[in-house]
């Protein structure tokens, strides 16, 4: 008989995380989120996210099943179902040259529920929700005498910039193997989510001023589809050696914009609800065309001790279009490289020496580009791999990142910014859906 109870908490578990994640609103408070669809997530594990963010060429991880949506070929190795769910948490600081003091900010989220069983000895199944992008700013610029920016009247005129909302991504994979060398792997994904930019124009100087609000909302719905490939060479038993690609199609996305223009008074400093609404329209109504992403990595591993590995990453955001907006992106580019390594997994009497210790580091060249500067990223990550007491057929694990990393620059008056992140996951590991011979 199979079990149905398992199957059925799977179904719970992934409606209580569809549900959270969606009522939730990421917002990583970061102004270069404003540009394109808002800042780009990885889909990365903390598993792997903690060792720089390596992922294209990685399935097992020292004998664990891991749900690497990165590339589909991956699933191809899972023989267990595999449940993987995480949070996410960040803080940053904001600075400017010569500016004085800076902004801080922090968010927290719900960031991804991943499902996986084998359907063959090489074949696998995966399904979940991931964050696709995050958007998340709020900033003010004052200029002097009405707007003019001449210092000849102190009635200034303070424009107030905002944004909220994000895009999240419901997929459902399949990975095989073909021998004993070479995987294939694709993932069919719905993308969906709202976002929402704000401009604000108020002159808090002069009494009974009516300050005026935009709102532009854009829903955005679609199908996108990844694929992916991996090559297994298998230099013993316990040592391998990996190499994988995966990509992201240029699918377009259905976009539906309205633009809101309200007017309001301010009362006591803070903004009161809106008086009039001036204008309320659906602007355009298009499709967006997303870009074509390339992953390219390759791993070494040794089961059981360490695995090491690189990751290079393209995008092709020149190619983005968003209706109604003058993008004016940059294709990125990314490098990551890191590790781990485990004293001995086998060990009977040392907890430490189970651990996994995790460390890399990444740089990226974003696909923002503003006054004639790059804006890069740069972070530096390590984390750990906490395997848990073995319940039955189930083995758990929880996996724990960090990171701190720099973006942007001081350079021609523009903001840096510096930022933590960690992730916290807990990675289940069990036998179900068998069926047996007695009940």
């Amino acid at each position: 008989m199979i079990n149905y109870k398992k199957g059925s908490i799977t179904f719970i578990l992934t409606v209580l995380t569809l549900g959270a994640m969606a009522q939730s609103t990421a917002n990583n408070s970061s102004p270069y989120s404003q540009f394109g669809l808002g800042t780009p997530n990885s889909f990365l594990l903390p598993q792997t996210s903690a060792m720089g963010g390596i992922a294209t060429a990685i399935n097992k991880i020292n004998g664990f099943n891991t749900v690497n949506v990165v590339n589909p070929a991956s699933y191809s190795f899972i023989n267990y179902t595999t449940i993987d769910i995480g949070a996410y948490g960040e803080v940053s600081k904001l600075k400017q040259l010569n500016v004085s003091g800076g902004q801080s900010n922090g968010n927290f989220r719900l960031n991804h529920f991943n499902f996986a069983a084998p359907v063959s000895r090489r074949s696998a199944l995966s399904f979940g929700l991931v964050p696709y992008t995050t958007l998340g700013y709020n900033y003010k610029q004052t200029a002097a005498n009405f707007g003019t920016g001449l210092p000849s009247d102190t009635s200034a005129v303070n424009y107030i910039y905002s944004g909220d909302g994000g895009l999240s991504k419901a997929y459902f994979g399949y990975g095989f193997g073909i021998g004993r060398h070479i995987s294939f792997g694709g993932n069919a994904s719905y993308i969906f989510g709202n976002l929402r930019k704000f401009r604000s124009t108020e002159i808090p100087s002069l009494y009974g001023v009516i300050n005026s609000r935009s709102e532009r909302s854009n829903s955005i719905s679609g199908f996108n589809f990844d694929f992916g490939t991996q090559v297994n060479f298998d230099l013993d038993e316990t040592r391998h050696v990996v190499f994988g690609y995966s990509g992201s199609t240029a699918n377009s996305l259905r976009s539906k914009v309205t633009n809101v223009v309200s007017q309001y008074f301010n009362t006591d400093g803070a903004e009161g609800s809106a008086l009039d609404t001036i204008s309320n329209q659906v602007i355009n109504d298009g499709k967006i065309k997303l870009p074509l992403i390339h992953h390219f990595g390759v791993s070494f591993q040794q089961d059981g001790k360490f695995l090491i590995g690189a990751d290079y990453s393209m995008g092709k955001w020149s190619q983005l279009t968003i209706p109604g907006e003058s993008v004016s992106l940059q294709d990125s580019k990314s490098l990551s490289v890191g590790g781990q390594y485990t004293p001995n997994a086998n060990a009977l009497h040392s907890y430490l020496a189970l651990i996994d210790y995790r460390l890399g580091f990444h740089t990226d060249q974003t696909y923002i580009r503003l006054s004639n500067t790059d804006i890069k990223q740069y972070g530096v990550t390590f984390g750990l791999g906490l395997p848990l007491a073995r319940n039955g057929s189930a083995f758990h694990k929880i996996n724990f990142s960090a990171e701190y990393g720099q973006r942007g620059t001081y350079n021609n008056n523009l903001i840096k910014e510096n930022y933590f992140n960690f992730r916290l996951g807990f990675t289940l590991n069990d036998v179900w859906f068998q069926k047996y011979r007695f009940d």
